[in-house]
């Protein structure tokens, strides 16, 4: 999001955007030890090379050439680096092997086409490649992509001509497993190494559709489009792609929110930031050859249909809900952004793998109408919970905010009714206090960022002045931002609610509001993001690079570690999945020096009293117990490093996980007095289903149709437990706070002598 209208703006977005939004590349690789050469002025060099493949298909392919503009792009992206990054990081042998590594797992990161040997051949190149962009020589980078694709090629060409054949030799009865974690195994040390992992690789992904009822037509066909779809994006890539991966080779080894954008991806990059994009709301990134949900957009068509989780993998693509789905395995970051983005109103059909599938290849097919996402959408909105809580009923206000927005054009030109987040909330705040709640909850679970300058202005509703966040330039000074001194501040009890896709500027308001002791942090560790990015214009393209860190007022840095809850609740989301410390080379978390700040209240003393109640509370909540149970079974397959290739075998794990959702499901059915379920597709179910969602209403005094017209889903009572005990817990604390003030009124004062 940006902070201002500026050029140059500082990026409070959570990870989640860039790493994101344009990673450009696929799982491949390959490469070619020759020596340096000149850089030739143009692409108009047809020299070329044969591709070995099908006999009918032999073709010739162009060799890929820097041009003088990337050259130049080049060493002007080093010069900002070396400049202008946060890190000040020097650019010398020492990153220059880890850019060798970093370009070549890119360009292999399942080591599928590289043997040890081609590897030795390109150490020529490990310490030399920091002088080669320096000297404007980016032909080491070219030579090794040329290598790679014209061994993958002859690869895909091989495996589609002869795959009848493979798929039919193949047998699941044997005691093998294919590694999940194959970035972390050697290179293979020969070729008959690779046929051996090409082998069970497929053997993988067919035994993966029998598994989810394809018959042997289906999975040949899906298989002979899957590998022609990978050859023919292969083909297409040109020396535009090839300089965007090996240039963010480079900027993801300063911190992975440094990102080039080509020319293509700059515009792209405008197109989402304006929230103009009409399309499923949905930020994806590349994992391999596999397009991965990141986050939903709050309020976008995807978060309201409902279906799309983060981590989910899009495989597949269709237009309209009966149209042909085009799979989308190996493609391009930008080519499956472009299948999925279209007109308004349109429908589009995903078909999505689960993180947290027992089965990989097993698919579903989500049906979402494309919209737009609008402000006014994302705006914050209130509503009452009212809690049974210590034998009476409590009226707690819920504010959520899906993003810190500010209508900046409005407020440039004098707008009287521009939206932000500050002032919509002070609007519900007025509401709730008339409505006489006994405290607020403020829930930014899946907050992303977004303006500091509302982050500001919104900590200054619940404190009556004071800084809010530091922030620290690549020379070391720390420069501080302060909200509008405040003497109406609200004053009543407050909880902030959090979960690990709250980052950015969610983190600055949660660590202020935990900092000045103004109220209590719930939820779970949050995202981590604790950097500033500024985007820089380039003679081709842009650069987007970090300049600064935020810190506390408490002198703590948001970055990587998060905010810590002062009461920890469970949460559905895999934080070895989610997280800034799960990303490579992020930068760590440190101190600076704390800021004197007053302190509104004691919460801290009260957190092992919170703790226990929370404890007792929670220990029968049939709620709490099926998030639990729901939560240990998808981490058994997270710690899952190997994946077995025996048909048995894979069956008894579906079996088996099927049965212990069922039963998860059925105890907690049973707790609300719903019958239990038989299978999925049986109408009882279905009817237990619906009577399920009937019961759901519940907690809210506010429902209907939202600003747009659609009707709203009524919360999950499973998933909402946790806004519904986290006002629990804030009734805690507002009876402990009273019995305080009492025990503190009782104290006879002694008079003057």
């Amino acid at each position: 999001m940006l902070l201002n209208t500026q050029r140059t703006f500082y990026m409070l977005t959570n990870t989640l955007s860039i790493r994101i939004l344009f990673t450009l590349l696929l799982s491949l690789t390959f490469v070619g030890a020759q020596a340096f050469s000149n850089v030739p002025d143009d692409l108009s060099d047809k020299s070329a090379t044969k591709v070995n493949g099908l006999e009918e298909q032999e073709e010739t392919l162009e060799i890929l050439k820097p041009s003088i503009r990337q050259v130049r792009t080049a060493e002007e992206i080093l010069h900002k680096l070396q400049r202008r990054h946060y890190t000040q990081r020097v650019f010398n042998d020492e990153l220059s092997s880890a850019l060798f590594d970093n370009y070549l797992k890119r360009l292999d990161p399942s080591k599928s086409y590289f043997t040890q040997q081609d590897i030795n051949q390109f150490e020529g190149y490990r310490l030399v490649l920091d002088d080669g962009i320096r000297r404007g020589n980016l032909n080491p980078s070219f030579e090794m992509f040329n290598r790679y694709r014209e061994k993958l090629l002859k690869h895909l060409d091989l495996l589609i001509e002869e795959l009848p054949e493979r798929i039919a030799a193949l047998n699941f009865t044997l005691d093998e497993s294919l590694s999940l974690e194959p970035e972390n195994q050697p290179w293979a040390k020969d070729e008959n190494e690779l046929a051996d992992r090409s082998r069970k690789s497929l053997k993988n992904a067919t035994l993966g559709l029998m598994l989810a009822d394809k018959d042997q037509a289906d999975i040949l066909e899906t298989l002979t489009k899957r590998y022609s779809n990978q050859r023919q994006r292969i083909k297409q890539l040109n020396a535009e792609d090839v300089f965007q991966i090996y240039i963010n080779s480079l900027t993801s080894l300063y911190d992975p929110h440094t990102n080039y954008l080509s020319p293509r991806t700059s515009e792209n990059f405008s197109i989402n930031m304006r929230l103009s994009l009409e399309g499923i709301g949905a930020v994806l990134r590349r994992d391999g050859e596999h397009t991965v949900v990141e986050r939903l957009i709050t309020a976008g068509p995807a978060d309201k249909q409902g279906d799309l989780q983060p981590a989910d993998k899009i495989i597949a693509v269709a237009q309209g809900s009966d149209g042909e789905r085009v799979d989308v395995i190996g493609w391009r970051l930008d080519e499956v952004v472009e299948l999925i983005r279209g007109k308004k109103d349109t429908v589009v059909t995903l078909e999505v793998l689960s993180e947290v599938s027992v089965n990989p290849d097993e698919s579903k097919l989500i049906r979402i109408v494309r919209n737009t996402v609008k402000l006014e959408e994302q705006a914050a909105q209130q509503s009452i919970l009212d809690i049974y809580h210590n034998d009476e009923v409590h009226k707690i206000g819920v504010i959520s905010i899906p993003t810190f927005y500010i209508d900046f054009d409005g407020s440039r030109n004098g707008d009287a009714n521009y939206k932000s987040t500050t002032r919509d909330v002070r609007k519900l705040l007025n509401e709730l206090e008339e409505a006489d709640v006994e405290g607020i909850v403020i829930d930014l679970r899946g907050n992303g960022g977004g303006s500091l300058q509302e982050v500001n202005q919104l900590t200054g509703l619940f404190v009556e002045r004071g800084a809010v966040v530091q922030i620290r330039s690549p020379s070391g000074r720390v420069a501080r931002q302060s909200n509008y001194p405040n003497p109406n501040y609200y004053k009543k009890p407050i909880a902030v609610l959090i979960d690990r896709l709250s980052a950015s500027a969610s983190e600055i308001f949660a660590g202020a509001i935990q900092d000045y002791q103004r109220g209590l942090i719930v939820g779970s560790q949050s995202f981590g993001k604790g950097t500033v990015q500024q985007l820089a214009d380039l003679s081709h393209g842009s650069l987007k690079l970090t300049e600064a860190k935020f810190y506390r007022i408490s002198g703590d840095s948001t970055q990587h570690r998060g905010i810590i809850p002062d009461i920890v609740l469970p949460s559905l989301y895999d934080s070895q999945e989610i997280g800034e410390d799960t990303l490579d080379f992020a930068l760590n978390w440190d101190t600076v020096e704390a800021v004197r700040h007053r302190n509104y209240g004691n919460y801290s003393a009260l957190k092992s009293t919170l703790n226990t109640l929370h404890q007792a509370r929670i220990t029968d909540d049939p709620d709490y117990r099926y998030l639990v149970e729901q939560i240990a079974l998808n981490d058994k397959y997270t710690n899952i490093k190997e994946l077995s290739l025996n048909e048995d075998t894979r069956r008894s794990i579906i079996d088996e996980d099927t049965a212990a959702r069922n039963a998860i499901e059925n105890t907690h059915r049973s707790a609300k007095g719903l019958p239990p379920i038989k299978s999925d597709t049986d109408e009882e179910t279905e009817s237990a289903n619906e009577e399920l969602e009937d019961k759901s209403t519940a907690v809210s005094a506010i429902d209907g149709e939202d600003e747009s017209g659609s009707e709203k889903d009524d919360a999950d009572p499973r998933t909402d437990f946790l806004l519904t005990e986290t006002g629990h817990i804030l009734l805690d604390a507002i009876q402990l706070m009273k019995q305080k003030s009492t025990e503190k009124s009782d104290i006879p004062i002694a008079a003057n002598q």
